[in-house]
């Protein structure tokens, strides 16, 4: 597999109703912002917290596929920012499994850093996550 250098990944997930029907949405950029890659998907009925998560795993793992070595993940949910951190304890039980396998995807980049984005600077991962939503798929 090629290896490229730095990618960005904007990621993101939403509940309707929380819980409600929920979906996930993560963009893969290259350093000129231009896609590189894009996965979305329907999660039936859970929480915006779980769809976040989603949408991270979702996001790291479309960057390992393309061989990144440092990823810049950049989200508008403060919870996984921080947790993903380590400036905040992942307490929910439902949120542990998730926060691992994460850190495991982590785990296989030279470097990963996170960064809180107002919801306006996360539209390409809103806009899937909604069509995942509005799908059901």
């Amino acid at each position: 597999m090629s290896r490229i250098g730095k990618v960005v990944i904007e990621a993101d997930g939403g509940s309707r109703g929380n819980p409600g029907p929920a979906g996930y949405g993560a963009v893969v950029l290259d350093a000129d912002g231009q896609e590189l890659l894009d996965r979305s998907g329907f999660l039936g009925v859970t929480t915006n917290n779980v769809a976040e998560y989603r949408g991270l795993i979702a996001g790291l793992a479309a960057a390992r596929e393309l061989g990144a070595v440092h990823a810049e993940v950049r989200m508008d949910s403060r919870l996984v920012v921080e947790q993903m951190s380590g400036n905040w304890k992942v307490r929910h039980p439902g949120l542990k499994p998730l926060a691992a396998e994460a850190l495991a995807l982590v785990g296989e980049f030279e470097s990963v850093s996170f960064h809180w984005v107002p919801r306006a600077e996360n539209l390409r991962a809103d806009a899937l996550a909604n069509q995942a939503m509005d799908d059901g798929r």
